[in-house]
């Protein structure tokens, strides 16, 4: 690689300066190569010494002539953060390439390397690291297919939930290919996150949103601005937690006010609320059109932390992690079932109360 990459450069220079990570070359009728960090500082080179000089220094040159292919700015800084180009310099970070470096991207493992020279990529489920018999796929498309459902067989309608399926691997990527992949499992996350970089993130807080609404969708626009807020920090509770989405949620109620609940530890930011968070808000607006009522029940006080422990395991999705065996475990299935045949009535009431208060 080092020969054509040196070739390369020097036609290059011949059109315009060249600068990347260290090296910086010209000509101006004669050769002039430096490299400061490798101590190099030549001018006055012909096309035969410049090259000779250029080889000796082959990972700088070949590091430019990686950088110098057409790609998107975008594509470029990402790729270039996963091996800390603005951290390490060429030799460091070659060094660390053929050991491979590695990257969290959501549930996304990503490892850049150099293999005979070049770059490649792999990427995988971060859980699947160290696993073998790993499905490998060459094609950044196949990637929309493989995460359409999860490990269980369910639809997954929020690209970035928490749920990735296992047991594939996209193990020899080109920089292209790698980033087109992850666009796949994770749509526009490469963009939204250089946007942040570059201070052009443009986010659309919830007030905005919602007033662009219409149709089904237009309920959501009665929360007035008083309940509202609260209302919005619920929302963003039960939807935007780390648990729930591996975006970092940058939107707020508003340009002036932002909400209570923490936005998240996520590499790459969230610019609006999404389609599930409307669907949702859209449902949880017709509810809270209902009018509280009071109800007595009657409960031990351990039956009571008991149906405590089941709304906290359904919300946080432990629910089928709990063993059939563990009764301790107060979600267990029948700890749950016999709960409901010692409180339940025949009609399903709890405690024999029925939800109409007038019945």
């Amino acid at each position: 690689m080092t020969a054509p990459a040196v070739a390369r450069l020097s036609s290059a220079v011949r059109e315009q300066p060249v600068a990347c990570d260290g090296l910086h070359a010209e000509y101006d009728g004669d050769y002039r190569l430096s490299i400061p960090d490798a101590g190099v500082e030549e001018t006055g080179l012909s096309e035969e010494a410049f090259e000779t000089l250029a080889a000796d220094h082959e990972a700088y040159v070949t590091n430019w002539a990686y950088w110098s292919e057409d790609r998107a700015d975008a594509d470029d800084a990402f790729l270039r953060w996963l091996e800390a180009a603005d951290e390490l310099s060429v030799p460091e970070r070659y060094e660390s390439l053929r050991a491979g470096m590695t990257r969290s991207w959501g549930e996304l493992r990503i490892e850049a390397r150099l293999d005979d020279g070049e770059r490649r990529y792999e990427i995988r489920h971060a859980d699947d690291v160290g696993a073998d018999g790993l499905e490998a796929h060459d094609e950044p498309l196949d990637a929309r297919s493989l995460v359409t459902y999860d490990d269980d067989g369910r639809y997954r309608p929020l690209k970035t939930a928490p749920s990735l399926p296992h047991g594939w691997v996209f193990p020899e990527q080109t920089g292209r290919e790698c980033v087109e992949t992850v666009e796949y499992i994770y749509p526009a996350t490469v963009a939204n996150w250089y946007l942040e970089r570059q201070g052009e993130l443009d986010i659309d807080h919830w007030e905005s949103t919602i007033g662009r609404q219409s149709g089904i969708y237009g309920v959501v626009k009665t929360w007035n601005r008083g309940d509202s807020y609260e209302h919005v920090n619920w929302v963003a509770e039960a939807c935007c937690d780390d648990s729930q989405c591996v975006k970092r949620r940058e939107w707020q109620y508003d340009d002036e006010t932002d909400l209570d609940v923490p936005g998240g530890d996520g590499e790459f930011p969230c610019r609006e609320p999404c389609s599930l968070v409307i669907a949702a808000a859209r449902k949880w607006t017709r509810l809270e059109g209902e009018q509280e009522q009071t109800y007595e029940f009657t409960l031990t006080p351990s039956e009571k932390e008991q149906v405590e422990e089941i709304i906290d395991a359904v919300a946080d999705g432990r629910a089928d992690e709990i063993r059939e065996a563990d009764t301790s475990d107060p979600a267990n299935r029948y700890r749950a079932r016999y709960l409901r045949a010692k409180r339940f009535d025949d009609d399903g009431n709890l405690s024999g109360t029925s939800t109409d208060a007038t019945e």
